[in-house]
């Protein structure tokens, strides 16, 4: 009995009700589970693929947390207040949103095309401010709410050949600086976090020799986890987090 009772009491995020953005896989389901095991509902939002995102759902459904999937382009902003005004409706609330849908479509910047870049930054940046936007009405009649914006250090650094893709995560940044001044005064938190080079399915696809290259580049020489992301981003949707704001915190091994 009292181990149940210290369970429930580390679940710092019980009745909580979490949206994150690009669910389905790779960090953001990292993300999903771990907001779920600390006892939010999760709304795993997805565009591309219902199927990884009914996976996630099953995921977290199998170690006994609870979840949906959300089916949304989050680039489209009729679209996006939709499905947030149906979440009210069902949950009365919504207390934590992690903007970490994204998409790449690198080039040389000489090479780029413009529906290229377009589709970079409407997603990646325009699909954050699109839910920001569309919540931020709720959070501020609650007078509190979490907003976790997943940038890259490419937006820190810049990286050769993803001139759309750093541009749209250094404008979330400043998203996340603009809204977090805005918002602090309603007790709401804006913050972003910054992984560098992750170990998932498309740093896997990446060839050998480019694989070498960044972890020589890293100064703890490994790549991180999903879960090194998934854990901070689960604390700064908690109190814990209550006094940070308008943050950007580099997951990175030292890399910036």
């Amino acid at each position: 009995m009292n181990e149940n009772k210290d369970l429930q009491a580390e679940r710092y995020l019980a009745g909580k009700v979490a949206l994150v953005t690009g669910g389905g896989r790779g960090i953001g389901r990292a993300i999903a589970c771990e907001l779920a095991r600390q006892g939010a509902v999760v709304i795993v939002n997805y565009n591309g693929s219902r199927e990884r995102a009914l996976e996630t759902v099953a995921e977290i459904e199998g170690f006994g947390g609870q979840a949906e999937a959300a089916g949304c382009d989050v680039s489209d902003f009729g679209a996006c207040g939709s499905m947030i005004e149906e979440l009210i409706k069902k949950y009365a609330h919504v207390d934590i949103l992690v903007n970490n849908a994204g998409v790449t479509k690198d080039n040389l910047l000489m090479r780029m095309s413009e529906e290229d870049y377009d589709k970079v930054l409407d997603t990646n940046l325009k699909g954050a401010f699109n839910t920001m936007r569309h919540l931020s009405r709720y959070f501020l009649k609650q007078r509190g709410g979490k907003v976790i914006n997943i940038s890259s250090v490419s937006g820190v650094l810049g990286n050769a050949g993803q001139a759309n893709y750093s541009a749209s995560k250094a404008g979330l940044i400043g998203l996340t600086k603009s809204a977090a001044r805005e918002l602090a005064g309603r007790g709401i938190c804006v913050n972003a976090v910054a992984p560098g080079f992750i170990d998932t399915e498309m740093t896997q696809a990446l060839p050998e020799k480019t694989r070498e290259a960044a972890v020589a580049s890293i100064p703890m020489g490994r790549m991180g986890s999903v879960e090194d992301v998934a854990r901070l981003t689960a604390f700064l949707a908690g109190s814990g987090a209550d006094y940070i704001t308008g943050q950007v915190i580099c997951v990175d091994g030292g890399m910036t």
